[in-house]
């Protein structure tokens, strides 16, 4: 059906194409609804990944055990989208597919170097995460094909986490995010760092310039305020009627430092508070 109408939408939890199609931004000449084809719908360890079927709700990701323990950003992070109901409607591949520049699973996904995977007809195929988001509601998803699932990669050792993000209300899309993890060595130097940040560009995306200069460091807060600042320079932030162009670098260089913080923190055993929004 989609091969055949290059203007038909998938629908699963609706949480995000009905509201468009009310506000006539999106005028779909059909709705497959993927719903309750049961093969779509899981979480399951897959050797080194965590894998989630695109139809699973982002309800039962928040209260999974599995994900809790193999991908503890992801957990912490995915309170923070939308509302307790809308979770209990909205799909994960729905809100990735939607690929807005704030949502929190994009950038979980980004930060995590997740893979996508999608069906065309009776082809399969995968796409990285840092590949298949291409610009705000955009992404490299060939048309006539359909999101199948997400593998996120987990991380072994000593790993902490950190999300933080600031909106208008909680539960809002947030005007800039940040999430980081870290993998420390024996010594308690950095052996492994990811940091991400959205809502600041059309894309989520990985301060890797950052992770480059903080990799076998100590994490020292100025060394880290540092690095995250010189990699946030140059960066085309957006603008719009909620935040500048100049307050979304700044807050998203803070948000990134007490990301790290937290994971550093969370790494090395010591107890973290609830995260929150700002």
């Amino acid at each position: 059906m989609l091969a055949d109408d290059e203007n038909a939408r998938v629908i699963a939890g609706g949480q995000t194409l009905v509201p468009m199609m009310a506000m006539r931004l999106a005028r779909p000449t059909q709705l497959i609804d993927i719903t309750r084809i049961a093969t779509l719908s899981y979480i399951r360890g897959d050797g080194d990944t965590v894998a989630i079927g695109a139809t699973t709700r982002q309800c039962a990701v928040e209260r999974d055990k599995l994900v809790a323990t193999k991908l503890p950003l992801l957990a912490q992070a995915i309170p923070f989208i939308g509302y307790t109901a809308t979770r209990a409607r909205g799909t994960i591949g729905g809100s990735l597919a939607n690929a807005d520049p704030a949502a929190e699973l994009s950038l979980i996904a980004v930060t995590l170097d997740a893979t996508l995977s999608y069906r065309a007809g009776s082809k399969t195929a995968d796409i990285p995460a840092q590949e298949f988001f291409v610009g705000p509601m955009t992404t490299a998803l060939p048309s006539g094909a359909c999101l199948t699932g997400v593998r996120f990669p987990v991380w072994p050792g000593k790993v902490g986490v950190g999300f933080h993000e600031v909106n208008a209300r909680r539960s809002d899309f947030a005007f800039v995010s940040a999430a980081a993890q870290v993998e420390l060595a024996g010594d308690g130097k950095a052996k492994r760092i990811a940091i991400g940040v959205g809502g600041i560009a059309d894309c989520p995306f990985r301060l890797k310039s950052a992770e480059q200069q903080l990799r076998g460091t100590t994490l020292d807060p100025a060394k880290v305020n540092e690095a995250v600042r010189a990699a946030l320079a140059d960066v085309e932030a957006l603008a719009d009627l909620h935040a500048s162009a100049d307050y979304r670098r700044r807050v998203a260089a803070t948000l990134a430092a007490r990301a790290i913080a937290d994971a550093h923190a969370h790494a090395q055993g010591k107890a973290q508070g609830k995260p929150h929004a700002h």
